[in-house]
C-alpha cells in the first residue's frame, strides 16, 4: 500500500463517491414524511413555520429542522420568512390527490428499517443506533467500546486522508504554534495540519476509548515527534490551556445546541489571546435551503447522532455568543469547509 503522504491531495473529483455515502438515508426521510405522515398533503393545505408543524407532528425541533432544510434544498418546499409552503413540484408529485403522485411508489419501501427510524427521531429528538451496531446503543454510547471505537475511528481517518490536507492548504497558520485538536479521533486533521504547516505542534484531545488507536496512527503516519495525545471527556472538563488554534473538524456536527454553546464557551476560555478557533464540517447555507448534498448529510446525522449539519449563519450566532469576533469561510473539499474566528 502507498505511504500516506498529507502533503498531498487527488487531482480527481472525489465528490460523486462522498455523495452516495453522505446522502445514503435523505431518501427514508422523505418516505417517512410522504407515506408515514402524509406530509406533504397537510403542508399544503397548512403553510406554516416550523413550530406550527412540531406542535400539529409532534416533531422534536432538532429533526424537524433538518426535515425541513433537506425539503427546500429538493424544492418539494419554498419558505417565505419564516413560512413554509408546498411547492409547485411538490403539489405535482408528492401530494396525495395528484394525479401524479409518486406515493404509491414510494410505499413499497415504507417498511426500510431507517425508514421506520426516522418516525422515532421526529417524535423523540433522540438518536437512532448507528448502523445496526446494537439497539442499545446509539453511537455516543457506542464509542465508549473499544471495538465500535476502533472500526468508527479508521472510517473517519479515510475520510480524513483527503479532507485534512485540502482543510489544511486552505488556511494561512504561519503566526500560530500550538493546535489543540478537540475530537480529534485518530489524528488525521493534527498531522495534516502539521504536515503543511512546519512551525506547528499539535495535541489530540479525545474521550479514553480512542487515545491507543490514535496514539497508533500518529506513529505510523509519522508524526508522533509534533502531535501528541492527551484522553478526556470534552464536555465534562475544561479544555487544556497553552494553545493559540482549536480546531473541530467534523465534530459539532455530532451534538445539539446545548453542547455545541457549550464547546464553544470552553474554546474560547481556553483558547491564548489572539487564538484562533477553526470549524471544519459541513455546512448548511445561510438561508438553510441548501446545498442539497449537505442537507441529505445532515439526515444522516440527525438520524444516527444528536446533532445536524448547521449552517454558516447559526455557526456565526453561536461563536459570537461565545466571544469569537472576525469570521471568515471557505470550501475545501467534497462538500466541506472551514470557518475560522478569532479570540479578541
Amino acid at each position: 500500500m502507498e505511504a500516506t503522504d498529507l502533503r498531498r491531495i487527488p487531482s480527481s473529483d472525489p465528490l460523486r463517491a462522498y455523495r452516495y455515502r453522505d446522502g445514503l438515508y435523505a431518501a427514508d426521510l422523505v418516505t417517512a414524511a410522504l407515506v408515514h405522515l402524509d406530509f406533504f398533503t397537510w403542508l399544503a393545505a397548512n403553510p406554516s413555520d416550523l413550530a406550527a408543524i412540531c406542535r400539529h407532528f409532534g416533531f422534536a425541533g432538532r429533526p424537524a429542522d433538518v426535515m425541513m432544510t433537506l425539503f427546500c434544498a429538493n424544492g418539494f418546499v419554498t419558505r417565505e420568512g419564516d413560512v413554509f409552503h408546498l411547492s409547485d413540484s411538490g403539489r405535482d408529485f408528492l401530494l396525495a390527490s395528484s394525479p401524479w403522485s409518486l406515493a404509491p411508489y414510494y410505499r413499497s419501501l415504507k417498511d426500510r428499517p431507517v425508514t421506520k427510524d426516522y418516525l422515532k427521531v421526529l417524535s423523540t429528538g433522540k438518536p437512532a443506533n448507528w448502523g445496526g451496531y446494537d439497539e442499545s446503543a446509539d453511537w455516543h454510547r457506542a464509542m465508549e467500546d473499544e471495538a465500535f471505537a476502533r472500526q468508527f475511528t479508521a472510517a473517519m481517518d479515510c475520510r480524513g486522508v483527503l479532507m485534512g490536507p485540502a482543510m489544511a492548504q486552505a488556511l494561512d497558520l504561519s503566526r500560530f504554534s500550538r493546535l489543540l485538536d478537540i475530537g480529534g479521533g485518530s489524528g488525521i486533521y493534527a498531522c495534516s495540519l502539521v504536515a503543511n504547516h512546519p512551525k506547528l505542534s499539535a495535541t489530540v484531545f479525545d474521550q479514553f476509548s480512542v487515545e491507543k488507536i490514535a496514539r497508533t496512527r500518529i506513529a505510523e503516519l509519522g508524526y508522533a515527534d509534533r502531535v501528541d495525545v492527551r484522553a478526556g471527556d470534552m464536555l465534562k472538563e475544561e479544555l487544556p490551556g497553552g494553545y493559540d488554534l482549536h480546531l473541530y473538524s467534523n465534530v459539532l456536527h455530532d451534538w445539539d445546541l446545548p453542547e455545541v454553546r457549550q464547546l464553544l464557551a470552553a474554546s474560547f476560555r481556553a483558547l491564548a489571546p489572539g487564538g484562533m478557533l477553526l470549524i471544519h464540517d459541513a455546512f448548511i447555507d445561510a438561508d438553510k435551503c441548501g446545498p442539497l448534498p449537505v442537507a441529505e448529510y445532515s439526515a444522516l446525522l440527525m438520524h444516527s447522532t444528536q446533532g445536524k449539519c448547521y449552517s454558516t449563519a447559526e455557526y456565526e450566532v453561536l461563536a459570537t455568543e461565545a466571544g469569537f469576533r472576525g469570521f471568515s469561510f471557505r470550501t475545501t473539499a467534497a462538500d466541506r469547509g472551514v470557518m475560522t474566528a478569532g479570540k479578541p
